[in-house]
């Protein structure tokens, strides 16, 4: 008999692709800053758990490293902000 899992785990990588918003500069991919986890609405009874891993980038000319800030849960939730 099989153990039934009572969630499922999505894991979502950032394409390789540099932010739009610094294409005037040239980045260079250096890898994915930690994951971040979250819950989000069931899907066929099961938890459904998201892992979100997002990528950092390095500005070539300045080194400045470059990542998008993404605020992902609602203060005090376990919901996305948008239905929290």
């Amino acid at each position: 008999m099989k153990k039934k899992t009572k969630f499922r785990t999505f894991t979502l990588k950032k394409k390789n692709t540099a932010p739009k918003e610094s294409s005037s500069l040239i980045l260079q991919s250096k890898g994915f800053v930690p994951e971040i986890a979250a819950d989000d609405f069931t899907l066929r009874r099961k938890t459904v758990k998201l892992h979100i891993k997002r990528r950092r980038w390095t500005d070539t000319q300045s080194g400045n490293i470059i990542q998008r800030d993404w605020i992902l849960i609602g203060k005090g939730t376990c919901m996305t902000q948008d239905f929290a």
